[in-house]
């Protein structure tokens, strides 16, 4: 046999999210590059890694045994590149983040500001939702995460670096949006638009309601942050969002922060990874630089919201 690691490399991603296109989004190819290696590293083995039913794909026994082969061999060769990022200091090395889709409002001018600190060091971010997120932390991928709150049971450790207020947004012509201090009760008889279940804002909105025995109307869910914005604009409903993803439609007018009752929900940050994950020099830079520094760069938008 006569594989490389490069082609190890590629069936691992592809085998890691049984798909070839994400598998080519992950490692910057085209899908035809990366199914082109697979096939030569099947051919290399002699035997089918994947058997294809419909358009799904899934391993074969071989194709189960290499999986695990091939992660070991990713693994040792990451311990490799820590000891030698470690060696060489923080000037140089890569670091690797997963952050939710609330977080990507905020985390760019978290990096930003690391990466003009340590310019050597390169940065792969990618945004998932929190069920993907957690899936990767599950699976040792990322260095660490930005999220909300994590689960409870899961081998993993959090800090927090800042908070995360929740609010109630409408759009500017809502008759409630120049109102003073709107009652729960009169709140809740107007309809929302929500984030979809399992999701962090999610989770923290119905425990809020739930511990005073309320429920809402919901119209409709979203899996993005973006469409719920459109959709309180387009007089859909009433939105519960992050006030970090506010920015723009603030400093536009294009929607108002309602005041009411027992709002913001105010939760936190957290910079989450496996418990005992060995850092390289890169992770362990940009973990001090986040905890020790985050509050210089990330401003809260420009609302009247009182906790």
């Amino acid at each position: 046999m006569n594989f490389t690691l490069r082609q190890l490399r590629l069936f691992e991603a592809v085998a890691r999210n049984a798909s070839y296109t994400r598998a080519a989004e992950e490692m910057h190819l085209t899908q035809p590059a990366v199914s082109t290696q697979v096939k030569q590293l099947e051919e290399d083995v002699g035997m089918a890694l994947f058997e294809h039913m419909g358009r799904k794909i899934f391993l074969t026994e071989a194709g189960r045994e290499m999986y695990q082969f091939s992660r070991s061999i990713a693994q040792k060769f990451d311990d490799i590149s820590m000891v030698l990022d470690e060696m060489k200091g923080v000037k140089y090395g890569a670091l690797n983040i997963s952050v939710t889709s609330t977080a990507k409002y905020f985390a760019p001018y978290l990096l930003a500001e690391f990466c003009r600190q340590h310019a050597g060091i390169t940065v792969n971010m990618d945004v998932a939702n929190r069920a993907t997120l957690l899936r990767q932390l599950g699976d040792n991928l990322p260095d660490m995460a930005i999220m909300g709150t994590p689960p409870s049971g899961l081998d993993l450790e959090a800090d927090s670096f800042m908070s995360n207020p929740l609010v109630v947004i409408a759009p500017p012509s809502h008759p409630l949006a120049q109102a003073g201090r709107i009652s729960l009760q009169r709140l809740l008889q107007e309809h929302f638009i929500v984030r979809e279940q399992g999701s962090g804002t999610r989770n923290a909105i119905e425990r809020f309601m739930e511990q005073r025995g309320l429920s809402m109307m919901t119209t409709m869910e979203m899996s993005r942050n973006e469409a719920i914005k459109h959709a309180v604009m387009a007089g859909l409903g009433l939105g519960m969002v992050s006030i970090h993803t506010l920015e723009l439609e603030l400093a536009l007018g294009r929607l108002a922060i309602l005041d009411v009752e027992g709002f913001p929900i105010v939760k936190d940050w957290y910079l989450v990874h496996r418990t005992g994950k060995r850092f390289s020099g890169a992770a362990a830079a940009f973990k001090d630089f986040v905890l020790q520094e985050s509050s210089r760069f990330i401003k809260i938008p420009q609302a009247e919201v009182d906790a």
